[in-house]
């Protein structure tokens, strides 16, 4: 055993050392930006385990985007729906096959692309949630919606290149670094509750929960049979053998491995509870006796199997005038979500790396991240699908201990030969990784110790944060109704201070977090153009004033060093307030 960890411990630094370990900066390459702790067998493993949380994607979007209809006709007068029309339901059929091959293609490349570009563990795949709104909103079941699947698709193409344009003048990037610190903690916070709440879920994950008639949500994990039409169970609820299958073999048995630091601990329980739920006749087999479970043993039978994109290949439809407003609304809903939602999930899955700079708030190469997202919604439009996004089952492979792009290239190698295997890989029950899910969620709540608790101002839109995301179900509105709330309970805090000229104060203002409208490094062209402008319309020569941020605690000082005739020193105080103590440092040093 000491003869094969030795082994990968040399095959490690060989490839630590070669040209392609200095590429991804893994450790012992040599180069100043190289990542510690990062090695190849580690990446590679991450990157297995990021692909084993993600797989359930490839049948799931699927699913949901094949429930539009797609450009299958339905001429049916006497079932306009068709939803019993043998033809209609053949062609359906089809698309659900197409979808899975371009669901799996576009996650294949989007995350390779991404891990070579970014050099970041993170993955992207067609987005949860994102799928749903374009599918049963946008497009309607059975193309019931406002306007056609191939005019839906055009929007999300349209979206990419807006996305790219954005991410050029620095839109993106600036939008994270005016959020406030306490926000964008909150923010991860809220999706590991997120990922747990999908992994506790019925349609990812073990089942334990569903929705309810009269609450938002209650206690489920019975037997399919005891189930209403709504999946919300009637009796026998936490009796489901498969979710105490998941919940012992996926949760406790992943756990007490990872007590021990046992490696590949989530990789080795998705396996072992997907090889207990292959066998049919068991009472936790993916493939009951059912048409829906003949249906999926017929496919899982064929093991290698590549079905050709040919029924949603680049089937975009660019007369927008048949329906001008609809496909506006499409574009801008795509857009306000799509930038909150990716721009949140982005964010928290390069501070759970450790990436994210603290004096900047920025991670590297940002810019080509955003881009390359961007880049790949087209992409995903071309072949068929939603948006597509940064997963945040990325924080599994992440916190499996991956560090570069590495662990991405491997999750999207995996997803492209998973086009020649998709009948194994589609057969992974959602009971065998809801658990790791919950267990991701966990580690990402550790952070909730670094929101400023100390101050309400701070504190109150943080927990709304953490607090919607699950709630909502959505990262993007979650973080919208933190913005919302910290905009209007500082905005109110500040008109008061203003109005009884700073003698109305909250008594732990000392604690208030710093945030300005000009956050540290590069601002967008418009910003500084902005600038600028006003400069010149006051005729105002500051622009070439050396502006030094000095912080000290949670204090922020701004000194303006003013080279004038008589060498005049200009302080300008911006926090705390007048009456700290503090300030009378900066009196005597002015002084001397």
């Amino acid at each position: 055993m000491q003869s094969i960890y030795s082994s990968i411990e040399s095959f490690n630094a060989y490839i630590g050392r070669s040209t392609f370990g200095r590429i991804f900066r893994l450790e012992g390459c040599g180069h100043e930006g190289e990542i510690k702790y990062s090695r190849f067998t580690t990446e590679v493993r991450a990157g297995l385990t990021t692909f084993f949380t993600m797989a359930y994607i490839i049948a799931v979007n699927a699913n949901i985007l094949s429930d539009t209809g797609g450009n299958c006709v339905c001429n049916d007068s006497i079932d306009p729906l068709c939803l019993t029309n043998s033809e209609y339901l053949l062609c359906k059929q089809d698309l659900n096959r197409n979808l899975i091959t371009a669901t799996a293609a576009v996650a294949g490349f989007s995350s390779f692309l991404f891990g070579f570009l970014t050099n970041m563990p993170v993955c992207l795949a067609p987005g949860m949630g994102l799928n749903a709104y374009f599918a049963y909103q946008i497009v309607g079941f059975h193309g019931s919606g406002l306007i056609s699947y191939n005019l839906a698709l055009t929007a999300v193409f349209v979206e990419g290149f807006v996305f790219i344009f954005l991410s050029l003048i620095g839109m993106r990037q600036w939008l994270v670094k005016i959020i406030p610190v306490s926000l964008k903690i909150a923010s991860a916070c809220g999706i590991g509750l997120f990922l747990a709440e999908v992994g506790l879920s019925n349609t990812s994950g073990i089942g334990a929960i569903s929705g309810a008639k009269n609450t938002p949500l209650e206690i489920a994990g019975c037997p399919d049979q005891y189930k209403d039409a709504f999946g919300v169970c009637i009796s026998h609820k936490m009796t489901s053998p498969t979710m105490w299958l998941g919940v012992m073999g996926g949760g406790i048995l992943t756990a007490y491995l990872m007590a021990f630091k046992v490696k590949s601990a989530m990789i080795m329980a998705i396996l072992l509870v997907s090889i207990i739920s292959w066998p049919r006749g068991t009472s936790v087999t993916f493939f009951p006796d059912t048409e829906l479970g003949d249906g999926r043993f017929a496919f899982f039978k064929k093991v290698v199997h590549f079905h050709p994109i040919d029924h949603t290949l680049n089937v975009l439809d660019w007369d927008v005038s048949r329906s001008p407003g609809h496909f506006a609304l499409a574009l801008f809903t795509f857009l306000y979500v799509d930038i909150i939602d990716c721009t949140a999930t982005l964010y928290s899955m390069a501070r759970f790396s450790g990436v994210v700079d603290p004096e900047t708030g920025d991670f590297p190469r940002s810019t080509i991240a955003y881009c390359t997202d961007a880049f790949c919604i087209s992409i995903g439009a071309l072949l068929g699908v939603s948006p597509v996004t940064a997963f945040i089952e990325s924080g599994a492979g992440i916190a499996e201990g991956g560090k570069t792009g590495l662990t991405a290239i491997t999750c999207g190698t995996c997803f492209l030969i998973s086009m020649f295997l998709a009948p194994i890989f589609a057969s992974i029950p959602p009971w065998a990784t809801g658990c790791t899910l919950v267990l991701v969620g966990c580690l990402m709540m550790r952070q909730i110790a670094s929101i400023n608790w100390r101050y309400i101002g701070d504190a109150v839109p943080a927990f709304v944060t953490v607090m919607f995301i699950p709630f909502g179900y959505s990262a993007a509105y979650g973080l919208i109704a933190g913005l919302m709330v910290y905009t209007a309970l500082n905005g109110m805090i500040y008109i008061t201070k203003l109005v009884s000229s700073g003698y109305l104060v909250p008594d732990d203002e000392d604690h208030r977090e710093y945030w300005t409208i000009k956050p540290h490094g590069k601002q967008p062209w418009f910003i500084a153009a902005g600038s600028a402008l006003a400069d010149r319309v006051r005729g105002s020569d500051r622009s070439k004033d050396d502006v030094v941020s000095i912080r000290s605690g949670e204090s922020d000082w701004k000194y303006h060093d003013r080279i004038g005739s008589n060498r005049e020193l200009e302080t300008v105080v911006v926090h705390p307030l007048p009456t700290d103590p503090r300030r009378e440092k900066v009196f005597r040093k002015m002084g001397e």
